[in-house]
């Protein structure tokens, strides 16, 4: 069975970009994840402070699609690891987000979006899923992080 979310599912809001739950990324706080992808677009602007300081995650979208806006030109090569980083960052950082995280198993994370079919899905099945995609590699990068490690080398 499968975990559908969105910013508007009351039970699964938590993994969504748009939940407010900051984290500390390049000795920064962000309010969200959504606020640190978006800023990363403009990254050393003054267009990259105001999405920071965006009241809401949806106000640092917003902010963020202005067409007259150009983001930086690598950001096709590094807009994932930048997701990546920004997961990451706020799922070690939060302890309860981290453990409910961790308490989702194996199940298959579904980001269920009408509109982007990169980072979402349709509940058709239609799109790539990206952002349930790199929750379920963080997923198993944190779960790494506190299974204890056989010592292999260890004499007996």
């Amino acid at each position: 069975m499968s975990i559908p979310f969105n910013s508007k599912t009351s039970e699964y809001a938590w993994l969504s970009n748009f939940s407010e739950h900051a984290f500390t990324l390049d000795g920064i706080v962000w309010k969200s994840v959504e606020h640190y992808y978006q800023a990363q677009k403009f990254l050393g602007t003054e267009t990259a402070d105001l999405i920071r300081q965006a009241e809401t995650p949806l106000k640092a979208r917003k902010t963020a699609q202005n067409r007259s806006l150009a983001p930086r030109a690598d950001w096709d090569s590094v807009k994932m690891k930048v997701m990546r980083d920004a997961i990451f960052a706020k799922f070690q950082q939060n302890s309860q987000l981290k453990a409910r995280l961790l308490s989702s198993d194996e199940e298959p994370l579904i980001h269920e979006s009408s509109s982007d079919f990169v980072w979402g899905q349709s509940k058709d099945g239609v799109g790539q899923n990206q952002l349930g995609v790199v929750l379920m590699e963080m997923r198993e990068l944190l779960r790494s992080e506190i299974l204890p490690r056989k010592n292999v080398d260890k004499c007996s």
